[in-house]
């Protein structure tokens, strides 16, 4: 028999104001935490946050706390952009803060990996490699993953390196165009990765685009249906494999990471039910008991 290893599929993030109304309920009660209630559907949420500053330690407690209603849950965390896309500017303090504010979720046992996401612009030039394993020695300490967006980067000796460190590899979705890295299924380490960030060629590269245009995307079940092979095939070779949609304009994230367990489950999932007017589409594969959502 095969190894299967654990697969949790989950969104990039859970405070979106367009999200009101759509993925939770229009009219809630006043203790109502989009966090808890979306760890009823999901295993696993992608930290956004710690990308745009380090955490600190309050409030990863506070996040720790409230998804212990579900026992197998995990977080990943993005990497502060200053290790990755304003490099220069973090120093060793920051690194120290960083750290800190992990640590109430390594010590609940919910951090599952640390994304070390860099942008196309990050090139596999030997500056670019000697920073990059600069940065993955300084946080060694975490389970690992890479995610890199330029296809310089798609060579054995890269994934040889990976392995040697035991860093895992990211296997994206992204809109193609010169030298982006296509559709792959690697695994390097123990920690398989998957993100999904839509097709929406229009504005992946436009300058003047926000970030809602840039991920408005919603995958069809055809398109997701490699993805859900893939999901097998990484699982099979890693012992924990983390899968996040980031097409998150208008809830499609949630939709399509619904969609995703499905195929890859085989079987009915709990669906939310503000989700449903929305995308109708869930019915079909709509659990008959679905969670309640945590009101209060």
């Amino acid at each position: 028999m095969e190894h299967q290893g654990r697969v949790r599929i989950g969104t990039a993030g859970w405070s979106y104001p367009d999200w009101e109304g759509i993925v939770y309920p229009a009219h809630k009660g006043k203790g109502f935490d989009p966090l808890t209630y979306l760890a009823e559907y999901f295993d696993v949420i992608e930290l956004n946050t710690t990308f745009y500053r380090p955490p600190y330690r309050k409030m990863t407690l506070s996040w720790a706390k409230r998804t212990d209603h579900n026992p197998g849950f995990k977080f990943t965390a993005k990497l502060w952009r200053g290790f990755t896309h304003e490099r220069g500017t973090a120093t060793m303090k920051d690194v120290a803060a960083f750290k800190e504010g992990l640590e109430p979720l390594v010590e609940a046992d919910k951090l599952g990996a640390l994304l070390l996401q860099f942008p196309w612009s990050f090139k596999n030039e030997p500056e670019n490699l000697r920073y990059l394993i600069k940065v993955m020695e300084t946080f060694r300490e975490y389970p690992l993953a890479l995610e890199v967006r330029h296809s310089s980067w798609d060579t054995a000796e890269i994934y040889q390196l990976l392995q040697e460190r035991m860093v895992g590899f990211c296997n994206i979705d992204q809109p193609l165009f010169y030298r982006s890295l296509k559709p792959t299924s690697r695994v390097t380490s123990s920690v398989g990765y998957i993100r999904l960030h839509g097709q929406n060629y229009q504005d992946w590269f436009r300058e003047d685009a926000g970030r809602d245009e840039r991920y408005n995307y919603l995958y069809s079940m055809e398109e997701l249906k490699p993805w859900a092979d893939k999901i097998r095939e990484i699982a099979q070779k890693s012992r924990d494999t983390f899968v996040i949609t980031n097409n998150h304009y208008r809830g499609q994230a949630v939709y399509n990471a619904l969609q995703l367990r499905n195929l890859y489950e085989v079987k009915k999932v709990k669906i939310p039910p503000p989700l449903l007017p929305t995308f109708p589409q869930l019915e079909e594969f709509a659990s008959d008991t679905p969670a309640q959502g945590r009101l209060l």
